[in-house]
Order: C-alpha cells, then sequence, then structure tokens
C-alpha cells in the first residue's frame, strides 16, 4: 500500500523545485555572460590582428631598423 505524502515530504519537494528554479536561471544567465564574452574576444582578436598586419606593413615601408648608436653627448 503506497504512503501518502507528509507536509515535510510536500515541503522538500517543494525546497528542491525552487532550487531548481534558481538554479535554471544562473545557468542561463552565465550561459548569456559567456557567448557574449566570446563575441568581444573574437572583436579584439580581429584588432589584433589588424594592427598586427598595419605593424608589420609599416614596419617594412620604413625599411631597415637604425643602428643602436650613442648619442653626441658620450
Amino acid at each position: 500500500m503506497a504512503r501518502l505524502p507528509t507536509n515535510s515530504d510536500l515541503d522538500r519537494v517543494t525546497a528542491l523545485e525552487e532550487q531548481l528554479a534558481h538554479q535554471s536561471v544562473t545557468i542561463e544567465e552565465l550561459s548569456t555572460a559567456l557567448a557574449e564574452q566570446w563575441q568581444q574576444m573574437d572583436k579584439m582578436k580581429s584588432k589584433l590582428d589588424a594592427l598586427t598586419k598595419r605593424f608589420l606593413d609599416l614596419e617594412d615601408a620604413t625599411g631597415s631598423s637604425p643602428e643602436n648608436t650613442k648619442p653626441p653627448h658620450y
């Protein structure tokens, strides 16, 4: 014969359902934040790549680097 749930059992189930609901919201918020961070990282990587290319182009355009010479006051 099945026993009927007591108030204690119902309270435990309710508490677990509340905890699950809060965890679901937290997981969704974390997932959204992570997706936004990946987008930012992708944008920053694109900018870094563009700046690296620009730097290398400027370096090529200026020719060889000047020699390290002592300033005239030495």
